[in-house]
């Protein structure tokens, strides 16, 4: 049996407003049907609707106190980062215990998580982190980043237009007609697409910009108008259809072609991201004072650090009459279908890393070896590592 004698810990997820559970009774009764034993923290799933009762129903143990299943597990599933619990009056790495398997969205590259990766490999535990799983058929259905990214972009322009200081689509009136706003989505990857359907669906006027030929096709092909970018493919392009951190010269050359459009959007959506490193920097605090007073910056590349150079990770401030949300659990504001598509996900992860019970950290399967952050008490991932030096 795949699982057999394991036991899988499933937290609840304490950052503020996160709503997602890192597995549904689904996925639970899966994992026992191969042998494992499952804790779920009790409470976990309730705020995406899957009630304790149904955890007990698929098999699971239904534990009161997090530190308990901290404690007993050999793998804990997870969807954000660990964080300092404010109940227990310590953070979740102090939990943790040498030979754990942690299985979640560490986002290793990201500033703001730098010490806490540093804890991870000082209390040797195997941080695996599902940012970090490659574009590749094999790996599609335990892609989570690109799950969450449907979520994100959607959700994200929905949030936007709820500050946004006009209307979205055209609209007459009696005394006259008001023009439509300008969109402008930067990085049309999956959560790019999303957003730009959704803001054209709500009869903006949508711009869109990527380094990715291919990427532009596909925003085209839903309505936005492309911003030429003149980025050499060779430049441009990465392993699976991600991008690449572009050098310097590039990128600077990439914000001046930029500089105008921003300065005419109304929104502008940021996405761009490049696998397992920090988001690159694409809107200066110059750009943003340029904006129209009003407008709204959503940054959904924060958990990265961000896209915006403005931008606050988890808040949302006004600085020269622009809106800039730094939100950074956007997928958790639509718990139910994003906890449903985030628990297969994992799911099927785990049944990679697993084999007849045992934990394979097979370094030649590029899933593990690209998503590895922390082992033997080293920090191994070498996105993080270039952000920290």
């Amino acid at each position: 049996m795949k699982f057999k004698d394991l036991i899988i810990g499933v937290p609840r997820e304490i950052m503020k407003g996160e709503r997602r559970v890192a597995a549904i009774p689904e996925t639970v009764k899966k994992i026992i049907g191969e042998g494992a034993q499952v804790l779920v923290e009790r409470g976990a799933g309730n705020g995406s609707y899957f009630l304790d009762g149904q955890y007990q129903e698929a098999g699971a143990l239904l534990v009161e106190d997090a530190e308990e299943i901290y404690a007993k597990a050999d793998i804990i599933l997870k969807v954000k980062e660990p964080q300092f619990n404010l109940a227990k009056g310590k953070h979740e790495v102090e939990m943790m215990k040498a030979g754990q398997y942690l299985i979640t969205f560490i986002h290793p590259a990201s500033p703001g998580n730098h010490q806490m990766v540093r804890d991870l490999a000082q209390k040797g535990v195997i941080g695996l982190t599902l940012d970090g799983i490659p574009r590749i058929s094999r790996a599609q259905a335990m892609d989570a980043l690109t799950s969450m990214s449907t979520v994100a972009g959607y959700k994200g322009v929905l949030m936007a237009a709820d500050r946004l200081a006009k209307f979205m689509p055209m609209v007459g009136t009696a005394v006259g007609m008001i023009k439509p706003a300008n969109v402008l989505v930067i990085g049309t990857g999956v959560a790019g697409l999303q957003a730009v359907a959704t803001a054209k669906r709500m009869g903006a006027l949508v711009y869109g910009a990527d380094i990715r030929p291919e990427a532009k096709e596909q925003a085209k092909s839903l309505g936005a108008k492309m911003v030429e970018l003149d980025i050499p493919a060779e430049l441009a392009m990465g392993e699976g259809g991600y991008a690449k951190k572009l050098p310097d010269e590039w990128l600077e050359k990439e914000r001046n072609i930029l500089r105008d459009f921003v300065a005419q959007s109304d929104m502008v959506i940021l996405t761009a991201l490049i696998p397992g490193r920090l988001a690159p920097i694409l809107l200066t605090e110059e750009m943003v004072k340029s904006m129209p007073a009003g407008a709204v910056v959503v940054d959904i590349a924060i958990d990265q650090g961000g896209n915006c150079a403005t931008t606050e990770p988890g808040l949302v401030v006004e600085k020269h009459q622009v809106s800039i949300d730094g939100t950074k659990n956007i997928p958790g504001m639509m718990p139910t279908s994003s906890t449903w598509m985030f628990a297969h996900n994992i799911y099927n992860y785990l049944a990679n890393l697993v084999k007849d019970g045992r934990v394979e950290l097979n370094m030649a399967d590029e899933i593990i070896a690209s998503s590895l952050v922390t082992r033997d008490g080293k920090i191994v991932h070498a996105g993080a590592l270039e952000a920290m030096s």
